[in-house]
């Protein structure tokens, strides 16, 4: 190769390496794994609900901080315990990990006939400090969960019609400080997927 080429080809490598470099810098930043990130968050549907204190809150209950929501209920044999526990033991890995804004976790009762505030609150507080249980009438609660795309059907239970479940669905929504609906977790969770996803969620914003 004569000394013209050799010119050229150290050139051209050059500027293979420089687009390569401008190309690595001009890629995505690190983005959700398992997480479905919308868009544009969705406002939150009005409603009029009880917290676990039995104080009246609407919509703007989830304004001024993350919230991790998920719709279940204290009769839930496995379902809801698991992901609450789950999402109980990510907040904890995201504390330890030095996070200063930490998710608030959020249960909407879809059990309204069971779940009075004070059992809510006394369920809810065996997932850690600081977390939100919310129920109410039915027909508040379908605004709510028909607004996010959120199901539930209660099954007939034993003859008394005591001993009866409600099918739901295992999404985990994050609603961001201006009360958006932001994100969706679906399908089986686990701690990791949540630690990995929610700082990129919250930074993004």
């Amino acid at each position: 190769m004569g000394p013209r080429n050799i010119i050229v080809a150290v050139a051209l490598a050059i500027a293979l390496a420089a687009g390569v470099f401008v190309a690595a810098r001009n890629q995505a930043p690190d983005a959700p794994t398992s997480a479905l990130a919308l868009p544009v968050p969705k406002p939150v549907p009005a409603f009029s609900l009880l917290n676990q204190f039995g104080e009246p809150v609407d919509q703007s209950v989830f304004e001024g901080q993350w919230d991790l929501v998920f719709f279940g209920f204290t009769h839930c044999p496995d379902i809801c315990p698991t992901t609450l526990q789950v999402l109980a033991a990510a907040k904890k890995a995201l504390a330890e990990q030095g996070r200063e804004v930490l998710p608030r976790i959020v249960l909407v009762s879809v059990d309204p006939e069971r779940d009075s505030p004070e059992i809510l609150g006394q369920y809810i507080d065996y997932f850690g400090d600081g977390n939100l249980g919310l129920t109410g009438t039915l027909e508040e609660l379908r605004k709510l969960t028909g607004g996010l795309g959120i199901f539930f059907q209660k099954q007939s239970g034993d003859d008394d019609g005591a001993d009866y479940s409600v099918d739901h669905s295992a999404a985990v929504l994050v609603i961001d400080p201006d009360g958006g609906f932001h994100a969706v977790f679906s399908g089986r969770h686990v701690v990791e997927n949540f630690v990995h996803d929610l700082p990129i969620l919250m930074g993004n914003r």
